[in-house]
């Protein structure tokens, strides 16, 4: 008896697969959220955008600082605020002076304390082995030991007062200019705006020049509202 042909077709399927998820044009799946592709290309495009507006943005603040630098744009001025900070700068220096000063001194007096000590143990020393003199050398040994403790009061003084200094000059001081180029830097972006804008307005207004004028307008707002 002959037994039934296998069915080679049958034989020769591997495991059944699923189908591949269904993605449509418009960057979603069949489950209605975004390809990675779509997250991708979103990414990139507001990088690009934004990559966009810092350069815009660079190249009127450049034009800006140089109009002025060569005595042809002309700048907000805040007579009132530029003075305060000249002044900053010329109080921040002249601290800076005083406290180079102060650390030579600390360190001057330092050196002269520690040779007060070394002159006081060498009369002491010489005191125990000169009887003859012993008593004009112990003297001079509690003097000079008596102003290495004054010394040592003076120096932890000037070492309180350099340690302040420090901190007032290179923090509180330096955060004041700090802030100081901060609102330069806004101003000078504020200034490139204004000019723009001032100098769409003032040439011909055609169709196209009216729409420049108001997204400059837009712009210039902005601006305004983040230096005021």
């Amino acid at each position: 008896m002959m037994s039934a042909p296998k069915d080679s077709n049958k034989a020769s399927r591997g495991p059944a697969t699923s189908p591949a998820p269904w993605q449509s044009s418009e960057g979603t799946s069949s489950s209605g959220h975004p390809t990675s592709q779509a997250l991708i290309r979103a990414n990139t495009s507001q990088k690009i955008d934004h990559l966009g507006k810092w350069s815009i943005s660079t190249y009127k603040f450049t034009r800006q600082y140089l109009s002025e630098r060569l005595g042809k744009g002309t700048r907000t001025v805040d007579k009132e605020l530029e003075g305060q900070i000249l002044l900053l700068k010329e109080t921040q220096v002249k601290y800076v002076n005083v406290l180079k000063l102060a650390k030579q001194m600390t360190n001057h007096l330092q050196n002269m304390v520690q040779s007060q000590r070394g002159l006081a143990d060498a009369f002491a020393d010489l005191g125990v082995k000169s009887s003859e003199l012993q008593g004009d050398l112990n003297c001079n040994a509690e003097y000079q030991r008596l102003l290495v403790k004054n010394g040592e009061v003076l120096l932890g003084a000037l070492k309180f007062f350099t340690s302040n200094l420090t901190t007032l000059v290179h923090k509180t001081i330096e955060d004041s200019i700090m802030t100081a180029k901060a609102y330069e830097f806004a101003r000078i972006e504020y200034d490139a705006y204004r000019t723009d804008l001032e100098s769409i307005q003032a040439g011909p207004r055609t169709a196209a020049t009216v729409l420049k004028a108001k997204e400059a307008k837009q712009k210039y707002d902005v601006q305004k509202e983040k230096f005021g």
